[in-house]
């Protein structure tokens, strides 16, 4: 069966959709926060022309997410899949963001339980690649079980590298 990478995913605080051409502004609106990327290998995606860029990228990938809390139905971040390799059974999470009213790990949490769980559905290894400044990221995705595989993404860059295996 092939891997369905934009389901709508439903938890208690969170919905997952997939991302639409409409949700630029109400993205746009928590993206523009500087301190969201203070820790990003790309510290400038809250300039309007490079979240455009990011948000581009993120339509075309049909692979994108936008994340809302169930509470007041707003859009409180995005996340997506990168790379499915059905040969070895592995697909990235990646490009996750949340308003800064959302952090503290609830939000992320159940984000990414969401995200898992889908994807061990049809792989086996699920991987996160983090800049290596990225320390609130590293930190959050090894409160949910990532273990420290690497130091270089696939293109070569320095990089955090995550894995989490889908349980057996």
């Amino acid at each position: 069966m092939p891997i369905d990478l934009q389901p709508t995913l439903r938890g208690s605080l969170l919905e997952l959709r997939p991302l639409q051409p409409d949700d630029w502004d109400a993205l746009y609106a928590v993206a523009s926060d500087p301190l969201i990327w203070e820790q990003h290998p790309n510290r400038d995606r809250y300039e309007e022309g490079v979240f455009r860029e990011f948000f581009r990228v993120a339509l075309e990938s049909g692979s994108a997410f936008v994340a809302i809390d169930r509470a007041d139905g707003r859009i409180i971040g995005s996340s997506r899949y990168h790379g499915y390799d059905e040969a070895a059974s592995e697909i990235e999470i990646g490009w996750t963001f949340l308003a800064r009213s959302h952090w503290g790990g609830r939000y992320n949490g159940e984000m990414k339980r969401l995200m898992l769980e889908h994807a061990f559905q049809f792989v086996d290894n699920v991987i996160f690649v983090i800049g290596p400044q990225n320390v609130r990221s590293q930190m959050a995705v090894q409160r949910i079980g990532g273990v420290l595989v690497g130091h270089e993404d696939v293109r070569g860059r320095e990089s955090v590298v995550y894995r989490i295996t889908k349980p057996s």
